[in-house]
């Protein structure tokens, strides 16, 4: 086994030891390290103080980097593995409870464990009626060994009410769809079969 290399860095991260770090940082085969941080700590140390902590911590702060680049079957297998309850939302849909993770923490996750990912919105068609727009949306995977993409559709309506314009929303759903494609968050879609 190769030896792991790793690199001095400063984090500003204010997530640095909350739980949606530590979620996001679940099953990795990486062994990632999490501190408290000045910007975690419940006190009220003015600005100066904070960052004079985050120098002095920086340091001794080191990131494994051997794993950036990765045969894709190692990127597939961190990605294929159950997402934890905590990242997971819900939403009433027709009357149907619907589970799903946010696009926010996908994108997290992605860059997590998959962190040469790229995506790009290939189309945006609005229907013939004006009631509807679609969006398709390609993921790619970057590994040692090739890359791989996967693409998906999300569709909004017009006229729905809520936060974000419809194509954000369809954007969103499709990106979401593009990433399950390979493997991230697709044990959602079959909970309900099991």
């Amino acid at each position: 086994m190769a030896a792991m290399s790793t690199r001095k860095f400063l984090t500003l991260n204010p997530l640095s030891s909350s739980p949606l770090k530590q979620s996001l940082l679940f099953s990795s085969s990486l062994s990632y390290s999490t501190r408290s941080s000045a910007f975690g700590a419940r006190n009220k140390n003015t600005a100066t103080e904070k960052l004079s902590d985050i120098d002095d911590n920086a340091e001794n702060d080191s990131v494994p980097t051997s794993g950036i680049s990765r045969p894709l079957s190692e990127i597939l297998k961190e990605l294929n593995k159950k997402v934890p309850d905590t990242l997971v939302s819900q939403r009433v849909d027709n009357g149907f409870s619907i589970k799903y993770v946010p696009w926010h923490l996908v994108n997290r996750i992605m860059n997590l464990h998959a962190p040469e990912w790229s995506g790009e919105v290939r189309n945006i068609t609005y229907s013939p009626d004006s009631k509807s727009v679609s969006v398709v949306y390609r993921v790619t995977l970057y590994g040692t060994d090739a890359e791989l993409y996967r693409e998906s559709t999300g569709t909004a309506a017009l006229d729905e009410i809520g936060f974000g314009d419809p194509v954000q929303k369809a954007e969103a759903m499709a990106f979401r769809r593009a990433c399950a494609r390979f493997g991230l968050g697709l044990h959602l879609y079959h909970e309900d079969m099991c």
